[in-house]
């Protein structure tokens, strides 16, 4: 199972975030390691993240799926750090 990067922009004022963070806490396995950037667990590509996603953007968002490695560098808190650890 792949582990993924998600970091995103919602643009519009007043945008509502619950919808999208829903589907994200849907994951196999998910952290949210800063405001806008969570790590979840899936079975297939980084479209297949996108593709489950994008019903929740609007047009002037931005979104930014990668597959993460256990080549990183961070300052997070040590739970955060933990879970990149188990499942990278």
């Amino acid at each position: 199972m792949a582990v993924y990067s998600i970091s995103y922009d919602l643009n519009k004022t007043g945008q509502n975030y619950d919808g999208l963070i829903k589907e994200i806490e849907s994951f196999n396995g998910y952290a949210k390691v800063m405001k806008s950037h969570w790590m979840v667990c899936h079975n297939g590509t980084a479209n297949d993240v996108y593709e489950k996603l994008k019903k929740h953007l609007d047009s002037n968002d931005h979104i930014l799926i990668m597959e993460a490695s256990k080549n990183f560098q961070c300052w997070l808190p040590k739970n955060k750090i933990a879970w990149l650890d188990k499942h990278l």
